[in-house]
């Protein structure tokens, strides 16, 4: 079946794109023939290899250093991008914070760090990106949440508000900025293990998933490009956790 959206050429800008997940998205989105804008906060070595992982398999990338607690710097985030690009046709808000804290020991700061990266930047930078498009031009956007929004873990209480009001958000936004900007959301289960875990960690989670098994960064940027082509989906949470939602 021939696809009614042509990723080819278009500029997708991938918040926390140098590491982890967020590279991954990345380096699909460039395999599809897009030219990738990589945001990074203080990844900087880590961007610079995946621009040039890009760059050398023939793609197009630059990389974009901002600090996503700064609200002035996430606006000009995505004129940066537009200026160097020549427009931004799609944002893929992936950069995220993950940091434990329950009902006593979550800190001011604590909170505040996790409703500043997860929540209030890809807010205005969704406001950004659809002033930069206008009225005319059509784009997207795809949030990177967690199904734990929908299972809230009083473990990680911050970080399950975050992802909660980004559901909310992306369900808002589908409406707010139809028909020519499509909003979606990405909910991904156990495909990375935590900074300082093994793979032994994702084996242990896989004994509770319905799949009876850990999913990949691959799982994950098939769900984006799904997203990225069916022109007739808005608003829509997909998960991608191997039934570990349910």
């Amino acid at each position: 079946m021939e696809r009614l959206v042509d990723l080819h050429g278009k500029v997708a800008l991938v918040t926390g794109g140098a590491v982890r997940l967020g590279k991954a998205l990345a380096l699909a989105l460039a395999d599809e023939g897009m030219r990738v804008a990589l945001h990074y906060g203080e990844s900087a070595a880590a961007a610079e290899e995946t621009v040039a992982a890009i760059r050398n398999a023939g793609g197009e990338a630059a990389a974009f250093q901002a600090d996503l607690r700064q609200a002035d710097r996430t606006a000009r985030l995505v004129e940066d991008v537009a200026e160097s690009f020549g427009q931004v046709d799609i944002l893929v808000n992936s950069a995220a914070i993950f940091k434990p804290g329950d009902l006593a020991d979550t800190t001011e700061a604590l909170w505040d760090d996790h409703f500043s990266i997860n929540l209030k930047a890809p807010f205005f930078l969704c406001r950004a990106f659809a002033a930069q498009l206008g009225k005319e031009r059509s784009g997207q956007i795809v949030n990177i949440v967690d199904w734990r929004a929908t299972r809230p873990d009083s473990h990680y209480l911050a970080y399950t508000l975050t992802k909660a009001a980004l559901v909310t958000m992306t369900r808002s936004l589908a409406q707010a900025l139809a028909p020519n900007i499509r909003v979606n959301a990405i909910a991904p289960g156990a495909i990375l293990p935590p900074p300082g875990e093994d793979r032994a960690y994702l084996d242990r989670l896989a004994t509770g998933i319905p799949l009876r098994r850990a999913g990949s960064t691959d799982d994950v940027a098939r769900a984006l490009i799904y997203l990225l082509t069916a022109d007739f989906v808005t608003g829509e949470m997909l998960f991608v956790t191997g039934g570990e939602h349910l």
